[in-house]
Formats: structure tokens, sequence, C-alpha cells
């Protein structure tokens, strides 16, 4: 479950660091106070939190089992581990 929480946090990431790039490609001076004004940054949260949902809407929606079907847990068979599988 660490790997889907990971990847939000870099969705989330994602348009502070595009914003950065920018401000290192235009030298408009990435560490300078006023390129990071708080309507910028409430704007870019706002944009990460659109993202973060989106990907969450499709990691729900396009993740995990078919409809109606019954997953069967691992099992031993003669002996042999059986992998869970969905039917």
């Amino acid at each position: 479950m660490i790997r889907p929480v990971l990847t939000e946090i870099g969705i989330f990431l994602i348009p502070f660091a595009v914003y950065a790039l920018f401000l290192a490609a235009t030298r408009s001076g990435l560490f300078v106070q006023s390129s990071w004004r708080i309507y910028v940054i409430a704007r870019l949260a706002l944009a990460a939190l659109v993202l973060v949902i989106a990907g969450l809407i499709g990691f729900a929606h396009f993740s995990g089992a078919a409809p109606d079907s019954t997953y069967v847990p691992a099992h031993v068979v003669n002996g042999k581990l059986v992998p869970g599988t969905e039917r």
C-alpha cells in the first residue's frame, strides 16, 4: 500500500517541480521570496490537489478485480502452494 501513497505524493509535487523548473529556466530567481508569493503557492497547491484527486479516482476505477469476481486466497494442494486467484 505504500507504493500508491508515494505515487500520490509524487503527483502532488509535480506542479511545484514544474514551476521551479520554469523559474530556473527563465533565471527569474528560484530562491527569491517574491517568486513564491502566497497566491502562487495556493494555485500550485490547488493544481496539485486536482491531480491527486484525479489520480485517486483513476486508481480506484481502473485497479482491482473485475466486477462480480471472487478472490480465492493462496492455499496448499497436494503439498504445493497455489497462488491466490480471482474467479
